[in-house]
């Protein structure tokens, strides 16, 4: 066996018990959450542009010496550095899920190249966004993998509500689409050379309708599910919760001139949501047990 190959050999032999790698997985969502927070911070702060160089800073400095600016990029790179190696790490020692762990991680190492080219052409607004979406992407896989490392459901539903569920993670991916488009539009564009994405308006007016697609869909599902008892309830009052949250943030800060400081807790609210929805609807379709007795 090659000699540098043999650590990694070992790790892959390494075996973590079933709760061990629900945990790993859990922490895989927060960290990949936690780098949409980083790169939010990035872009709403104006700091895109920060570090004109990759991966160091500079061309003769790899750490950043240019102020706040600098620090909150290659601040943002030490995170996206972390976030992958608790990919590799999952991706590594998820027994059972390696196939969808090893998908998690090829994302976010793509994110890397990714970030060079938003750099290299001066956040040009569609880099930006795509880092966005990709960045939501994995973390959607990752809030898969992590509920499939918990136990099945022993219920049954009827078709309809599935399928209802996936009209309430259509409304939701809107929200984010919507969402996205609204931030690339609005004040805080990344920086003062990047020109705005589309109108702020018609980003916002079709963000409100996927909002109340979203509520009437969900709302039928929820009734149906409290008035069965189905253990899917939990799920979508937590769903519920956190979706009202990001409502009263959202309100806030459009009456309030978009702050940039929650406009960065409106996105990582919104990729709360996200995790949150991806959750509930997966919680619908997973296969299930049927309840002995």
């Amino acid at each position: 066996m090659d000699v540098g190959a043999q650590p990694l050999a070992r790790i892959r032999g390494f075996s973590l018990s079933v709760e061990g790698i629900r945990r790993l997985a859990i922490a895989n969502a927060v960290a990949l959450t936690v780098i949409i927070a980083s790169g939010a911070t990035v872009r709403l702060t104006n700091s895109g542009l920060g570090c004109l160089h990759w991966p160091g800073c500079t061309a003769a400095d790899p750490l950043p010496a240019n102020g706040l600016h600098s620090y909150v990029e290659f601040g943002n790179r030490v995170v996206s550095a972390g976030t992958i190696f608790v990919t590799l790490i999952t991706w590594l020692l998820a027994r059972g899920h390696r196939r969808l762990a090893g998908v998690i991680f090829c994302g976010t190492l793509a994110q890397a190249p990714l970030g060079a080219l938003t750099v290299h052409f001066h956040l040009n607004p569609y880099f930006v966004m795509s880092h966005f979406l990709l960045s939501i992407t994995v973390l959607t896989l990752a809030v898969i993998l992590a509920a499939r490392t918990v136990e099945r459901l022993p219920t049954q539903l009827p078709s309809w509500v599935p399928r209802l569920g996936l009209l309430v993670g259509l409304a939701a991916l809107v929200l984010i689409v919507s969402g996205t488009l609204a931030t690339a539009a609005g004040p805080h564009p990344g920086s003062v050379v990047v020109r705005r994405l589309w109108s702020f308006y018609p980003a916002v007016y079709w963000h409100v309708r996927a909002t109340a697609v979203f509520g009437v869909s969900f709302a039928l599902v929820l009734a149906y599910l409290i008035r069965v008892r189905a253990p899917q309830v939990r799920n979508a009052l937590l769903l519920l919760g956190v979706l009202a949250l990001q409502m009263t943030i959202g309100e806030v800060q459009y009456r309030t001139q978009l702050p940039w400081w929650l406009v960065i807790v409106h996105v990582v609210t919104a990729a709360t949501v996200w995790s949150a929805a991806t959750a509930f609807v997966f919680s619908l379709w997973r296969p299930r047990r049927m309840a002995r007795g």
